[in-house]
């Protein structure tokens, strides 16, 4: 009897084993600071091979968004939530709201608490940015670290910008790092991007080696592209005279390609260019900084192809739902391009740093060798001396062909590629498709949680946990209809819209009169018909401020004095 009783066991636990092994891996790779427009297979003149072979063999969704900014996209991507239901509305303060806590709230899960119960283990690497890390004494605080959200191992940093050569606020596990005192990675020459993959990789084979018999969730938050522009010499030089013909022609070619594609209507007239190539004083400047930003983009498709060499090492490349979005739009920040530029001198003229010596600001005084940090127009980027943005009349490029910004609501701010690649989860005559369902971050939680066959908890740890606002995206690897029953909602810095089937609203700023548009035929927000279509908008007004009172989103801290916020907290909100 103890026998029969033994063999039923094991069959039930292989049984188990074997069920759990169809269930995908889930990896999510984002991006930061990227417009619509820049990887290759959505209109990009940019080297990106290996997210163009994902799209060749998966589905490009051509009408997902985030939520316009770093640290709210990372909350709601994580969580199934919007970012006011998490706490983070706005960046990593406290503005003594619950929808404004700045730090990740106990009333959501992450993905990876949600999976654990499902027996995945889970992974993040990169950048974090959904609790304060921008000082030593916010970094005292570990609670809302990735190991205390349920990843079993992490390495990156907390908050939420930095120099590439030297990032900030690095941390592996539980501990805060710098580059020069981490005894398990000591490359030949540290890059972050480089970094972040071979992490990512590491994790891969770890997990291969220690946890084959379970799925595992990795979560990839490259910091590239965002400022400042940082990357080796010799990857910038391959892009070298590729923008020398400026703003406007290299738009023209990108929309041209968006056109061939498929990834845009041919129907709807380009947003305008933001940027006059002919009055331009230095390009050399302009041309560099475009080419630093390419060559940032070309690395991490580079590190994104190791990661995929090692799923395919391992075996798990056909049953890992792989999925690529961006963070916001192109950025149109000034950081770094004053006037006023720092010329280079001979030698350094500052001590060199300790190797447990932090520098907590996201801009860095001084590098580690002594070299003071340059900034102005007319420095050029890319050292690790260097601190620029790249602007944004080449934001307004990024964005082709929509218009406004990282930060706005309008489709600029928040229009994200999609990429799906999942082999055994995607039949082979979806692949290479578009699909143009419209998505949001919400959807990314309900999506793991229907592949993992996961429960999404109604309480935890104590907490109410608040329920999921997504929609599982899996229908759509099969070209079926989405179950969603809700609009896609928005709101940042007093940035708000709503979009209801084709039908958008959306205001730019706390105190700015509503624009209502047709997205089926004006996705690019041309035509206001808010004043022709009234009905239209006050139904759409109600909608979202139904949404903003039960969401935490109301009250806002956007009062008269603070309505145009973004310029105002430039400088604190560096911090992304």
């Amino acid at each position: 009897m103890k026998t029969v009783l033994a063999l039923i066991s094991a069959l039930c636990v292989l049984a188990h084993a074997s069920g759990a092994a169809q269930r995908p891996n889930i990896v999510v790779v984002l991006s930061d600071d990227m417009g619509y427009s820049d990887i290759g297979c959505y209109g990009g003149e940019i080297s990106t091979p290996n997210l163009d072979s994902l799209a060749r063999n998966g589905v490009r969704f051509t009408q997902f968004y985030n939520t316009a900014r770093c640290c709210p996209t990372r909350a709601s991507l994580l969580t199934g939530l919007h970012p006011h239901q998490t706490g983070i509305g706005h960046m990593m303060e406290d503005r003594n709201l619950d929808g404004f806590r700045g730090s990740l709230n106990r009333n959501c899960v992450t993905i990876a608490e949600a999976l654990k119960p499902a027996g995945y283990r889970s992974y993040a690497v990169g950048k974090w940015h959904v609790t304060p890390g921008q000082s030593q004494a916010a970094l005292a605080n570990t609670g809302n670290w990735p190991l205390q959200r349920g990843f079993d191992h992490f390495y990156g940093t907390i908050h939420g910008a930095g120099s590439f050569w030297d990032p900030s606020s690095l941390v592996r596990e539980n501990k805060l790092i710098t580059v020069a005192n981490d005894a398990e990675y000591r490359p030949k020459e540290f890059y972050y991007t480089d970094a972040i993959a071979d992490h990512a990789v590491k994790f891969i084979r770890d997990h291969a080696r220690d946890h084959a018999a379970k799925p595992f969730f990795l979560y990839t938050a490259f910091t590239a592209a965002h400022w400042p522009m940082h990357e080796r010499e010799a990857d910038i030089a391959k892009y070298k005279g590729r923008y020398s013909a400026g703003y406007a022609a290299v738009h023209a070619a990108r929309w041209a390609k968006q056109k061939e594609l498929g990834v845009v209507d041919p129907s709807w007239k380009p947003g305008p260019l933001a940027g006059d190539w002919d009055k331009v004083k230095d390009k050399a400047f302009e041309e560099r900084c475009m080419e630093v930003y390419a060559a940032m983009v070309d690395s991490m498709d580079q590190g994104i192809g190791r990661i995929l060499a090692e799923l395919k090492a391992q075996g798990q490349m056909e049953n890992t739902l792989i999925l690529y979005l961006q963070d916001n739009g192109g950025c149109a920040e000034a950081m770094g391009r004053g006037a006023n530029a720092t010329a280079r001198a001979d030698k350094p003229s500052l001590p060199p740093m300790a190797p447990d010596e932090q520098q907590f600001n996201s801009q860095p005084k001084q590098t580690r060798d002594g070299w003071p940090v340059r900034v102005g127009t007319g420095v050029m980027p890319g050292g690790p001396d260097t601190y620029i943005s790249y602007g944004q009349a080449w934001a307004n490029v990024s964005n082709t062909p929509f218009r406004e910004y990282k930060h706005w609501t309008h489709e600029g701010g928040i229009s994200t590629p999609l990429i799906a690649h999942w082999p055994s989860g995607i039949p082979a005559d979806q692949r290479g498709r578009l699909n143009s369902a419209p998505g949001q971050l919400v959807d990314i939680m309900a999506t793991a949680i229907d592949l993992a066959e996961a429960a999404y908890p109604k309480e935890f740890s104590g907490q109410t946990i608040t329920p999921v606002q997504g929609t599982s995206l899996r229908p759509a690897f099969s070209a079926k209809p989405l179950q969603r029953t809700k609009p896609l909602f928005w709101e940042h810095e007093g940035n708000r819209a709503i979009r209801d089937g084709d039908w958008k609203l959306v205001s730019k700023g706390p105190r700015s009169s509503w624009e209502l548009y047709n997205l089926a035929v004006d996705r690019t927000e041309m035509e206001n018909l808010a004043a022709s279509q009234p009905a239209k908008a006050k139904e759409l007004v109600a909608k979202w401020e139904a949404w903003a009172k039960e969401s935490k989103v109301l009250p806002w801290p956007w009062d008269e004095k603070d309505a145009k916020p973004a310029k105002a907290k430039a400088k604190r909100a560096a911090a992304e």
